[in-house]
């Protein structure tokens, strides 16, 4: 067993286990986009970073994909992790901003603007369906094609592939495809329709972090209805 620190609290994980896996099995909520269980971790889209270390070592990681080590110490909820996941969150909004998905995590986490070019793109690269295809369906139809700016999910040379059976497995896994959001304005990148507040603790001074993890929270509950 390894011993660690999630949020202060002391506890022990099974060797090999993620910070994901840890802290999603001690309850605490660290959102996730690329990660779905059943498949390989990716830590593609780094909304579940998270802080590691402490004081001027500490660093930010995806916590999908780093594993728990002897007396490491985690926080999910700083306010340093909040700005971060915001800020990816606006980049994913600028590359489907239709996606309910990513309008759901939006309004989840206080983000009220999007200041980066609108693409309006049909995928943000989170790699489901590939991994879905290879691992689950054990077809390996398609995968990741180019570099950069040009990098994109398909077929080998655009060419319908013998291996793919039509099972729809990669449509059911992709955010940007499962649900498309309906707002009415198409240059508005938030549509804020599923508004939230975020954890005000946070954004004090004299916490710096978050103080419960309640889903709701009850204070944010209460400064919302006042």
């Amino acid at each position: 067993m390894i011993s660690l620190k999630i949020n202060g609290l002391q506890v022990s994980v099974e060797d090999g286990a993620t910070i994901l896996e840890a802290a999603q099995f001690l309850g605490f909520p660290i959102p996730t986009l690329c990660y779905m269980d059943g498949l390989s971790p990716y830590g593609a889209c780094r909304l579940c970073v998270v802080e590691i270390g402490e004081g001027p070592k500490a660093k930010l990681v995806s916590s999908c994909t780093y594993p728990v080590e002897e007396g490491l110490s985690v926080r999910t909820g700083s306010l340093r992790v909040l700005r971060a996941r915001k800020m990816i969150i606006e980049l994913l909004l600028a590359s489907c901003p239709q996606s309910k998905t990513i309008q759901d995590l939006a309004a989840a986490h206080g983000v009220r603007q999007q200041r980066f070019k609108q693409e309006y793109e049909d995928c943000i690269l989170c790699g489901r369906c590939v991994r879905m295809c290879e691992q689950q369906m054990m077809a390996g139809a398609i995968g990741f094609r180019g570099r950069g700016q040009n990098r994109s999910i398909g077929t080998p040379f655009d060419v319908r592939s013998e291996e793919c059976r039509l099972c729809g497995g990669c449509i059911y896994v992709c955010p940007a495809c499962q649900l498309r959001c309906t707002y009415t304005e198409p240059d508005k990148a938030v549509c804020g329709g599923c508004a939230n507040l975020p954890p005000p603790c946070a954004e004090k001074e004299a916490f710096n972090d978050r103080m419960c993890y309640m889903d709701p929270c009850v204070a944010c509950e209460i400064e919302k209805q006042g």
